[in-house]
């Protein structure tokens, strides 16, 4: 099924270069197309979690158009781990229909106390920078699926 999208239609996301941060403003729809950098020319990677900071969380969240699923984690922490690829396949399953991202809490401790992030991992669903659901603990891809789809609480099958 081919889904055409007018200008006005097209749904955006504005994600900043891994390589050369600057911002880009990345029609959702055309994710798979590759996107490249509009000033360094990189691929912006939107198969893939994108990783967050204090700095770019605000930003990333409040001028998406389609909905933000972000997994808050720590490196050290072992249920985090064990959700990362879950996560990751999240991310590449809904490429274009929503924005996957990360935000490790100890590199943005501002941002997790913004949210009253308690526990770890944590996932938060935005849209239009604002949060509509939220689940504390580890889930398999089908909750974080569910969360993206119904914009509730993951409930257990």
């Amino acid at each position: 099924m081919t889904t055409t999208t007018t200008p006005e239609t097209a749904k955006k996301v504005t994600l900043q270069c891994q390589f050369c941060q600057s911002w880009n403003r990345v029609d959702a729809a055309r994710a798979q197309d590759r996107p490249k950098c509009g000033k360094c020319g990189k691929p912006l990677l939107l198969d893939r979690p994108v990783a967050l900071s204090d700095e770019t969380f605000q930003r990333t969240i409040e001028s998406s158009e389609i909905p933000v699923l972000v997994d808050f984690y720590a490196d050290w922490c072992g249920p985090c781990k064990m959700m990362a690829p879950a996560v990751d396949a999240v991310a590449a399953k809904y490429q274009g229909q929503a924005l996957v991202a990360k935000l490790n809490t100890d590199l943005a401790p501002q941002t997790a106390e913004r949210f009253e992030i308690r526990g770890i991992p944590t996932t938060i669903v935005f849209e239009h920078g604002r949060e509509v659901a939220r689940q504390t603990g580890a889930i398999p891809q089908p909750m974080l699926e569910k969360m993206l789809t119904t914009r509730g609480p993951a409930a257990a099958p």
